[in-house]
């Protein structure tokens, strides 16, 4: 009996699954984007400027990633 059971994923439509997998997508690349424009923000600061809120150069990338992804 268990061999005719559907998974949860077997059961989805071929449409569906498409439609997720560009949803997915599409929110990565948005994801992306503001992580792209939070470094770039960031990076053309000034050293002065990043100074004065208390910002590393070499902790933009990871101030970004926090930004955007939280972790």
């Amino acid at each position: 009996l268990m061999a005719h059971a559907l998974t949860a994923s077997a059961a989805i439509s071929p449409f569906a699954a498409l439609r997720t997998v560009f949803e997915t997508a599409r929110r990565n690349l948005a994801l992306r984007a503001e992580y792209n424009r939070t470094f770039n923000e960031l990076n053309n600061l000034t050293r002065r400027e990043l100074d004065d809120i208390g910002v590393a150069r070499s902790d933009i990338a990871d101030i970004a990633r926090l930004h955007v992804y939280g972790n």
